[in-house]
């Protein structure tokens, strides 16, 4: 007896469905507050970006290069690399000034 194994019409590839979100999921994304602390005068943002983005990335958006930055979340310094799972409200403080 001979096995089968796979799709029967000839391997094609099936279609994928298209994607379903559930009621709660909002397509816009996750909103972040953004606030370039520098000295004098500060400069807020704010944008949305989808679930899992890194906070790098979000900074990289609004205030150009992140690795010259602290970032604060509740007056706490967190990783760039952290992703964003909720809204937040966070402090860009530049720590150099690049000349």
């Amino acid at each position: 007896m001979r096995m089968h194994r796979g799709s029967s019409k000839g391997g094609r590839p099936r279609s994928r469905p298209p994607e379903i979100l559930p009621l709660s999921a909002s397509p816009d994304g996750i909103p972040l507050d953004l606030e370039v602390a520098r000295a004098g005068r500060s400069q807020r943002s704010s944008v949305r970006v989808a679930r899992g983005t890194l906070v790098r990335d979000a900074i990289r958006a609004v205030a150009g290069s992140p690795e010259g930055c602290a970032v604060l979340l509740d007056g706490v310094p967190i990783p760039l690399d952290l992703p964003v799972d909720r809204p937040m409200s966070l402090v860009i403080v530049p720590t150099f000034s690049g000349g």
